[in-house]
C-alpha cells in the first residue's frame, strides 16, 4: 500500500472518530514517519521550526492513540497502521462497527459451508436488504481501494464474480 493510500486510511480513521480531518502538517508528520524522516527533516523539508513539529506530532501520535485503541509512537506507527489496515479488511469497513449493529467481514476460511438457515427468524424486510446490499458494495470498494482485484473479492467474500462485478453498476 502506497503512501496516499495510507494517508486516506488513517484520515479516514481519524474522521470517523474525532469528526475532523488530518491538517497539512499531520499528513507530512505521518508520511514523513513512515519514511524514516527526523522530526528535524521534516520541519526542514516543510518550512516548519523542529519545535512546532515536534509538538504537533506528539499531539498527532496522542490522537491516533485514541482512534486505534492502543498506544502509538513514532517506532511502532507504521506496525499500528498495518494492523488497523488489516483489521478493517477482515472485519469489513471500520464506520459500520461503530456505527450500527451489523458487522460486516470476510470470510478467508478456504472451505465454502453453506450455512443453515434460521427459519425462527422472520424474512429480512425489503429496506433491511438494501441496506446489506449498500454495506456488500462499500465493502468491495473498499477492498479495490486497498487494490484487491475482484477474483480476489469474490474470493475472499465467498461471494460469486458476477455478484463482485455488478457493484460497479450499482454504485
Amino acid at each position: 500500500m502506497d503512501s496516499p493510500q495510507i494517508l486516506q486510511f488513517v484520515d479516514e480513521a481519524v474522521y470517523t472518530n474525532t469528526g475532523k480531518r488530518l491538517n497539512n502538517l499531520q499528513r507530512r508528520i505521518i508520511a514523513g514517519i513512515l519514511n524514516r524522516q527526523r522530526y528535524a527533516d521534516v520541519a526542514e523539508t516543510y518550512d516548519y521550526s523542529s519545535q512546532h513539529v515536534k509538538k504537533a506530532s506528539y499531539e498527532l501520535l496522542q490522537m491516533l492513540s485514541e482512534v486505534f485503541g492502543e498506544q502509538v509512537k513514532k517506532s511502532n506507527l507504521e506496525s499500528v497502521i498495518e494492523r488497523q489496515i488489516n483489521q478493517n479488511i477482515n472485519l469489513g469497513n471500520n464506520t459500520t462497527i461503530k456505527n450500527s449493529s451489523n458487522i460486516s467481514y470476510i470470510n478467508n476460511c478456504s472451505n465454502s459451508s453453506t450455512p443453515t438457515p434460521d427459519l425462527s427468524q422472520p424474512e429480512i424486510p425489503e429496506l433491511q436488504q438494501k441496506s446489506k446490499n449498500q454495506t456488500q458494495i462499500e465493502t468491495i470498494d473498499k477492498l479495490r481501494q486497498f487494490g484487491l482485484s475482484d477474483e480476489q473479492i469474490a474470493e475472499a467474500l465467498n461471494i460469486p464474480l458476477e455478484q463482485v462485478k455488478q457493484a460497479d453498476l450499482e454504485e
